[in-house]
């Protein structure tokens, strides 16, 4: 099933064919990135200079104002391309678009953020640690914030800082002790006492270079700490990290598309005809398509209602769902699309192999799995306790 179904108005129509511009361009780079472990510059500054990473700006802030569906069906087909590029810059998407929806900086700090991207900076946050683990898991940060005068001083290391040597500024989460509380400080990437330590040595999304950030005795003024998590954020929901699945659903689209080619080209001389026409091929081929069709129907679904103000607030374990559901249904799919191929699809010059070293990655991106059925679960105890009351 095509993606076209979901492509329904004209600014997404137009930025489809913007994107698609570049796809010769980020494919042919796509295997000597990763080969080399080399972040894609080229392809990101494409995208930065046809302005793509502004378009998550509202109206009033010369932006696009991109919705959630926007930035699924515009990431998906990036990671069609390829999954490293399509992740990296969907980081910058992300962030960018949750800032100016929760609107919990000031309108100093928003307005002047606004222009930062509007000239091309690249931000993303900086969260793991590795002894937290995953920030979602809730554990506090090692890196700490310190008062000095009317400054703060940030000590710390952050891992997985994906685009780390490339972005304009990290968006770095610390304990500030004077608050009792986790902040988050905007952070140019000139600023002294920032470092990266270039130890990203992946198999998948090899080509992102989310080193390690070292933060030592980095001086910032009080301007740059624009959140400080009180308690009084209120809608936890982050539907704009629905970005992560819709890159991993374009990775098993490419999957798919190179196993369905390579089926109805391949003709052994054991048979007649090509392998497309054998049942067994073809059931494979149906269950990829299945499992397409059901992430794609749960994912544009999702983003839709969150982007109608009058569904919105029903939206909350869905987003979870949507990234267990469409990460592990895109696994299954490059799987049997490897399956079709067969040890071919094993050769370094074949995209699957890398197709596959990608999709994994995905299940390490947030919210982990177990999270989320865990939360699914106490929801449904807690519904049927209330009602017993």
């Amino acid at each position: 099933m095509s993606k076209a179904l979901f492509s329904t108005t004209s600014f997404q129509q137009e930025w489809l064919t913007k994107l698609e511009q570049l796809r010769q361009q980020i494919e042919q780079q796509a295997q000597t990135n990763d080969e080399q472990a080399r972040f894609p510059k080229q392809s990101i500054q494409s995208l930065i200079d046809m302005g793509y990473t502004s378009l998550a700006l509202p109206t009033s802030y010369e932006g696009s104002s991109l919705s959630t569906a926007d930035l699924v069906l515009f990431q998906e087909t990036l990671g069609s391309m390829d999954g490293s590029t399509a992740l990296s810059i969907s980081w910058h998407q992300g962030v960018v678009g949750e800032i100016y929806e929760k609107r919990v900086w000031t309108e100093e700090q928003l307005s002047f953020f606004a222009k930062e991207i509007k000239k091309g900076a690249l931000v993303n946050r900086a969260v793991s640690e590795a002894q937290t683990g995953s920030p979602t898991r809730g554990g506090r940060p090692g890196t700490h914030a310190v008062r000095s005068g009317d400054s703060w001083v940030i000590n710390g290391e952050k891992t997985f800082t994906s685009m780390s040597p490339y972005l304009t500024y990290y968006l770095v989460g610390v304990w500030i002790e004077e608050k009792q509380a986790v902040g988050f400080f905007l952070i140019h990437r000139d600023t002294e006492g920032i470092s990266i330590r270039e130890n990203w040595d992946m198999v998948g999304m090899r080509s992102t270079e989310s080193h390690d950030l070292v933060l030592k005795n980095v001086k910032v003024e009080d301007f740059y700490l624009v959140e400080v998590n009180d308690g009084s954020r209120g809608n936890h929901v982050n539907a704009w990290m629905t970005h992560i699945p819709a890159n991993y659903l374009g990775i098993a689209q490419a999957a798919r598309d190179y196993a369905v080619t390579y089926a109805t080209e391949h003709s052994p001389n054991s048979i007649s005809g090509t392998i497309s026409e054998l049942p067994n091929v073809q059931t494979a081929i149906g269950e990829m398509e299945l499992l397409m069709m059901q992430s794609r129907h749960l994912i544009y679904s999702v983003t839709r209602a969150y982007d109608d103000e009058h569904t919105r607030p029903h939206i909350d374990n869905e987003i979870g769902v949507v990234k267990h559901t469409v990460v592990n249904n895109s696994i299954h799919v490059v799987d049997k699309a490897m399956r079709i191929v067969g040890a071919k699809s094993l050769e370094l010059s074949c995209p699957l192999q890398r197709y596959y070293r990608d999709i994994r990655a995905g299940l390490h991106n947030p919210p982990m799995d177990d999270m989320t059925i865990t939360k699914l679960a106490k929801k449904a105890i807690d519904e049927v306790n209330h009602s017993n009351e």
